[in-house]
């Protein structure tokens, strides 16, 4: 390990507890995405506390500061994620909201804050030859659609992710690269995986329109969408050996409106899914699938479906040269035996949408216990949760910015980065491709529509 790393993770060292206080404060007060004010507003005072220069606040809450090195070849992000998942029977759950840290983005902001605190308190900012953004990203979690649907109507956003909103407002056009890491829970050794890939998805609302009577008294004469919902459950169900093993295919539908009253036949049955798959091409293949499922299962019973496809998240593939970087790193950290290379990231993320535009990695880190997303899930080793991800970030920067910057043109040499227009045309030809043979609904009967 140079100098400036030594000099860097002993800043880190120094600063544990504040790294570890911030962290704890941001855990018991979580907050859903694009609803982050109280944490952007603790990250703005902690950027500007650091002297961190061109602060703004893009995508309604996130948060973005530079640190200026002696020369400006490149620029890296390096990002933490403020948003909560809803988890209501987490011990440390919001009340009201249902929003819980389960998924670790307290640690990540907190080690964002504790790399920028050391590469500026040290001075090792001023030895670079380029820039690093330390950037709060909102709304990664793919969560309360309805809320976000509202604010594309209202024009203050015009993507559901975080990042895709981002990518959207220009945001990463003065960013040449990015680094984050991620929780990795129930690790069966404390490691650090690099180059691991994540699934892709494609967003789903349903809706199934059937017709009111009276459930007790004249059922007879109403259309069940629930039925048509349930029977669309069991054929999606049906589709499941179809799916190849290699896709990882994965399609996880809930009912978020089963009807209006119980003793009314539902007429309005509403429905929201993913469907995930770890290539664009298998995620267009299990959609179709699904989308016929659906449309087949409203004409058998009569009912009508409306389904709304949502550009969801891209699969995530990590920079090769980056992850080069950050494997060296982690081993100088931890040792070479508790490395791992290669292996598969659980879900879906944001970062893979960044990752078609800009080179990205998203390291994952042990030091949690307990299902991603659930009530158990906490932070079982807080050196490895909190401190180890703010020195590998901050280790990463230097290789990268050091001596002419020269590692870092060779990361954007080795990669055409992409314009938000080439990027919003993706999404638009993914699911202007997912749009299947039509099955037709029923007939109307006596001039009604069913």
């Amino acid at each position: 390990m140079n100098e400036l790393k030594k000099a860097v993770c002993a800043a880190i060292d120094a600063n544990r507890d504040r790294i570890l206080s911030i962290g704890e404060d941001i855990l018991h007060h979580p907050e859903l995405g694009y609803k982050e004010k109280r944490t952007g507003e603790l990250v703005e005072r902690e950027f500007r506390k650091l002297g961190l220069v061109s602060i703004t606040r893009p995508a309604l809450t996130g948060v973005k500061g530079w640190a200026r090195g002696r020369s400006h070849s490149a620029s890296v992000a390096l990002i933490g994620e403020l948003d909560a998942v809803l988890s209501p029977s987490h011990p440390f759950a919001e009340p009201s909201t249902g929003a819980a840290h389960a998924c670790g983005h307290n640690t990540q902001i907190a080690a964002m804050l504790g790399c920028a605190q050391a590469l500026i308190s040290t001075g090792i900012i001023n030895q670079l030859d380029g820039d690093v953004c330390f950037f709060a990203t909102p709304a990664e979690e793919y969560v309360e659609l309805a809320y976000r649907q509202e604010l594309i109507h209202e024009g203050k956003i015009s993507w559901l992710g975080g990042k895709q909103e981002l990518i959207s407002e220009g945001a990463f056009d003065d960013i040449d690269m990015a680094v984050m890491t991620h929780s990795e829970t129930d690790s069966p050794v404390p490691r650090i995986v690099v180059g691991g890939n994540a699934m892709g998805f494609i967003g789903k609302t349903i809706r199934f329109i059937g017709k009111e009577a009276h459930a007790g008294g004249a059922p007879e004469k109403g259309i069940n969408a629930l039925n048509a919902a349930a029977l669309a459950i069991m054929a999606i169900n049906s589709q499941r050996e179809t799916f190849r093993d290699c896709d990882s295919v994965r399609v996880h539908p809930i009912i978020t409106k089963g009807g209006d009253l119980v003793n009314i036949v539902p007429a309005d049955v509403r429905m929201e899914s993913y469907v995930r798959a770890n290539t664009v091409e298998a995620m267009q293949g299990a959609n179709r699938k699904v989308n016929r499922a659906i449309r087949g299962a409203s004409y058998a019973i009569g009912a009508q479906s409306e389904i709304n496809d949502m550009a969801g998240y891209l699969p995530l593939r990590q920079s090769h040269a980056l992850t080069d970087l950050a494997a060296a790193n982690a081993a100088e950290l931890i040792g070479e035996d508790h490395v791992f290379h290669g292996l598969p990231f659980a879900g879906s993320t944001d970062m893979g949408d960044l990752g078609y535009v800009i080179p990205v990695i998203q390291p994952t880190v042990s030091g949690f216990s307990g299902a991603a997303h659930s009530c158990e899930f906490t932070i079982s080793n807080p050196e490895y949760a909190y401190i180890i991800p703010a020195k590998l970030m901050a280790m990463t920067a230097i290789d990268l910015l050091e001596q002419g910057a020269a590692k870092a043109s060779e990361v954007k040499q080795s990669f055409k980065r992409k314009s938000s227009a080439e990027y919003r045309a993706v999404w638009e030809n993914i699911l202007h491709a997912s749009i299947n043979e039509k099955i037709p609904g029923p007939s109307s009967q006596n001039g009604e529509t069913h």
